[in-house]
């Protein structure tokens, strides 16, 4: 089945595209609202993107390429980032990424078995001052204890 917007995501397209002066700048909010809807950017949505707004499929691709929030492969129900720079590893960070992997049994970038949650590092997410933090979906959850990630990884799991 080819890949389409859900008839309220086609609503928001419109919408979105009257906030730009030409097409491809609602290139990087249209592939968030593709996502939203499949949870991935596969090839298909890169060329019905690419069709949609008159873009070369390459230029989509290298979009989708460059940010680190587009998925290029299926993910699990939640993603789980852990920030990985300076400030987080000094506030225990790093610890916080191998206890997260320790206790999911995947490395960053990979899926629980059970397609449940998504391990990832980020470079950063902005929260330095309350660091270790991690970002669950869109939340953030921060001055982190192997106490609260066990308790927000359970919930997820749920």
């Amino acid at each position: 089945m080819a890949f389409a917007l859900t008839e309220d995501r086609d609503k928001q397209l419109a919408d979105i595209l009257t906030r730009y002066p030409t097409k491809m700048g609602a290139c990087i909010p249209l592939l968030h609202l593709c996502q939203e809807q499949q949870g991935w950017i596969s090839e298909e949505v890169v060329l019905w993107v690419s069709n949609r707004l008159d873009l070369p499929p390459a230029h989509v691709q290298g979009v989708v390429t460059f940010y680190t929030l587009f998925n290029q492969k299926p993910v699990g129900k939640h993603q789980v980032w852990v920030c990985r720079t300076l400030p987080c590893a000094l506030r225990g960070g790093v610890e916080l990424l191998q206890y997260c992997e320790k206790k999911l049994g995947v490395h960053a970038g990979e899926t629980t078995a059970d397609g449940a949650i998504t391990l990832r590092s980020a470079e950063c997410l902005a929260s330095c001052g309350t660091a270790p933090m991690m970002q669950v979906d869109k939340d953030y959850h921060e001055n982190l204890t192997p106490e609260t990630v066990d308790r927000l990884l359970e919930a997820l799991r749920k």
